[in-house]
């Protein structure tokens, strides 16, 4: 009997343990895809690696864009030698201002000297045909010429008068006359201004194809006048401050040289095409320099207030590209992503304006997207 009840005892101990031994199952650690959802086990390793940050919102912050000062062609004038020669004499430095028509330098050119030489034969021999003409219609008027005499006489006056205008027009072109054969050609500036910059020095040697060669030094104009109180402004714009950047629209713009002041400038054209290798827009803009503070090729930092309509942004971690849309993937429950595609708008400070596609509030992972994209293709 003793026996028995030690056995009895002994299989009692061994069901109490079994009721009390958990067992736990196995987790392969797999995620699940489904569409455009992701789900983890719970224990999964490769949670671990994933960041995550809040949606956040925020008032829109102006965008600041470079842009670069440039003569206002409208008011500039680089001005070339029609003719070979050398520079004789300098009759305008730079900061002086000249009238329209104005001298800049005088050259010494023997190609002027055959245009003046041309006009001045010309001339004489217009008045040649002129007299060869009358004659011959007095004799005819007195029978002692022949009709075809005289019409022979009246076309080579004409002849002469179109050789004459021509030989005239050419050097009256380039504000010349025939008055004197002195073979010294006046260089003018075309318009009012200031001499800007000269790149020409007396006994230089110029010529008029200069302005085709490849090289800096000689392609350089020989003066260029221009009105510094009227500046352009060329701002490289991305494709989503465009909206902002329309034609008469006004932004302002800082200078390094000028730290605490502000200035403001007047949009004129906008490019029709993106840099392929920049992807920027050119932006062209007219600017006001009545103190001539500012000075060509300066570089500036143009202002453009926040025009966005949303205030929503994330890290720009968060924001992945796949083709030609931008996602990001949002935690909807622990070990749950869901990848969400997204309208993005500007970046500033590390964050990205999401335009359309998120609400504050909502957390988007930072670290890890190339990973959880990887898994989900």
């Amino acid at each position: 009997m003793k026996f028995f009840r030690i056995i009895n005892t002994l299989i009692l101990a061994a069901l109490v343990a079994g009721c009390h031994r958990e067992t736990k199952p196995e987790s392969s650690g797999e995620p699940k895809v489904t569409g455009e959802k992701i789900s983890f086990p719970a224990d999964s390793p490769q949670l671990v690696s994933l960041e995550l940050a809040p949606v956040e919102s925020r008032a829109p912050a102006s965008t600041q864009l470079s842009g670069r000062l440039i003569w206002n062609d409208d008011v500039t004038v680089r001005v070339f030698t029609p003719f070979a020669g050398r520079v004789r004499k300098i009759t305008a430095d730079i900061g002086q201002t000249v009238e329209k028509s104005g001298s800049l330098a005088e050259v010494e050119s023997p190609d002027f000297g055959q245009a003046q030489a041309d006009a001045r034969k010309a001339e004489g021999d217009l008045k040649l045909a002129e007299r060869n003409l009358a004659r011959l219609r007095e004799l005819f008027a007195h029978g002692a010429a022949a009709q075809k005499d005289v019409e022979a006489a009246e076309d080579a006056q004409a002849q002469a008068e179109a050789e004459h205008s021509r030989a005239v027009s050419k050097i009256a072109a380039y504000g010349a006359n025939a008055d004197s054969l002195d073979e010294i050609f006046v260089l003018r500036s075309s318009l009012a201004g200031t001499v800007v910059d000269k790149s020409v020095s007396p006994g230089l040697e110029v010529r008029p194809d200069q302005m085709l060669a490849n090289t800096p030094e000689i392609t350089a104009p020989l003066f260029v006048v221009s009105d510094p109180a009227h500046l352009w402004i060329q701002i490289d714009a991305t494709e989503v401050d465009v909206p902002r950047m329309q034609p008469g629209s006004e932004f302002t713009f800082t200078s390094r040289a000028f730290p605490d002041q502000t200035f403001i400038g007047r949009v004129d054209k906008v490019s029709e095409f993106i840099d392929p290798n920049t992807r920027t827009i050119k932006v062209r803009g007219s600017v006001d320099n009545p103190r001539r503070l500012l000075k060509a090729e300066m570089f500036v930092n143009v202002i453009l207030p926040g025009g966005e309509t949303s205030n929503i942004s994330v890290p720009a971690a968060a924001v992945f590209l796949k083709g030609e849309k931008h996602f990001v993937f949002i935690q909807e429950q622990p070990g749950q992503f869901t990848r969400q595609e997204v309208a993005i708008g500007s970046e500033q400070a590390g964050r990205v304006l999401i335009l359309n596609g998120l609400q504050a509030g909502q957390q988007v992972v930072t670290d890890g997207c190339i990973l959880l994209q990887q898994l989900m293709e």
